[in-house]
């Protein structure tokens, strides 16, 4: 596995975010190692939060939470997924799978001894932490998930895969501009990927907005981390873009982030669909507390189905985070850290 480092140069002084730069070595699931970064503030011997990002972001993307967590009495430690941020980046896209990236993050996790655990996952921080809850939940005191979950393909029968699939192949490669344009089309009257993809079969909707987004992120020429993130948050200044295109100075950087649309299963032959289907059988057991946090302005239903499914969130006080899209910890990064800390305090 050939494997790169970004240049702790393009780290130095970045808007809002002081924090020294720690490492772990994980297994590389290869018989090698990789060097994963993270961000650790607050009293070592702390209740642990756990915050893990999605993409194409980084653990910059939870500066915001940081000081009100750890001001609360918590230690906050917020990973760079592999890939992202200042942890290693395997050059090739083949070393990108939704199953390494379960095995680097639960290595993580054990390798730093965490125990007790309060999880706050968002997008892909989610689908890779859940099945480390459903795998290993001892370890996990309460979990919140916000705007993240976990696909696996239940709702799309064999018959519908097959031109879902040459749909998504058809769907053309738009740039940055466009594809935010496409992704943001009639973005409050979207369902579930479901839904979407019967009415796009039944002629009404031309394809699913989401196969845009893997289409541009899968072979764009103008893919641009930094330049996503800045249309893709309430606000962004220049600074705060830079420190999203910091982990990729060029093309070679950016496999992990373009690989991960593409690993989500979305189909039901997609090799992943069993082992999230075995993790949401797990999960149908797990009785600690469960909170969802989602935003008014990243519409779909995985919120309903956590709360639906899930036993230990029931009864809990879930919210809808207002005037915030996608990344609630950039939009509305206070907020949710209060939201989590009022959590943890009524289930102690």
């Amino acid at each position: 596995m050939k494997v790169l480092q970004t240049s702790d140069e393009r780290f130095q002084n970045l808007d809002g975010f002081p924090y020294q730069a720690n490492y772990q070595d994980i297994d590389d699931a290869q018989g090698g190692q990789l060097r994963m970064h993270y961000v650790d503030e607050g009293p070592k011997d702390a209740p642990v939060i756990l915050c893990v990002h999605g993409q194409p972001t980084w653990s910059y993307s939870y500066r915001k939470m940081i000081p009100p967590l750890t001001a609360a009495g918590f230690r906050v430690i917020a990973p760079d997924i592999v890939g992202f941020g200042r942890s290693d980046k395997p050059s090739e896209r083949s070393d990108y799978t939704h199953a390494n990236h379960v095995k680097w993050m639960h290595d993580f996790v054990r390798r730093m001894s965490l125990t007790n655990i309060t999880l706050v996952c968002q997008d892909w921080g989610g689908p890779i932490t859940l099945r480390i809850v459903a795998a290993d939940p001892d370890r996990f005191a309460r979990v919140v998930v916000t705007n993240t979950g976990l696909a696996d393909a239940r709702n799309i029968p064999e018959e519908m895969a097959t031109k879902l699939k040459q749909l998504l192949i058809d769907t053309p490669v738009l740039n940055t501009v466009e594809v935010n344009e496409a992704m943001r089309e009639d973005l409050e009257e979207r369902g579930g990927f479901a839904d979407q993809a019967e009415n796009a079969l039944a002629g009404a909707d031309p394809r699913p907005p989401f196969m845009y987004w893997i289409k541009h992120c899968d072979a764009s020429e103008d893919f641009n981390p930094g330049a996503i993130m800045s249309l893709w948050l309430n606000s962004c200044s220049a600074e705060e873009q830079r420190a999203y295109a910091a982990p990729f100075p060029s093309e070679e950087y950016k496999q992990g982030a373009r690989q991960f649309p593409s690993l989500i299963p979305l189909f039901p032959d997609n090799v992943e669909v069993p082992a999230n289907r075995k993790a949401w059988k797990a999960l149908r057991t797990f009785d600690k507390p469960f909170l969802t946090a989602f935003t008014d302005g990243d519409p779909g239903e995985a919120d309903i189905q956590f709360q639906e499914e899930i036993p230990g969130a029931k009864g809990q006080n879930h919210v809808t985070i207002k005037n915030a899209m996608h990344y609630t910890q950039e939009d509305k990064g206070e907020e949710l850290a209060e939201v989590v800390i009022e959590f943890i305090k009524a289930n102690p």
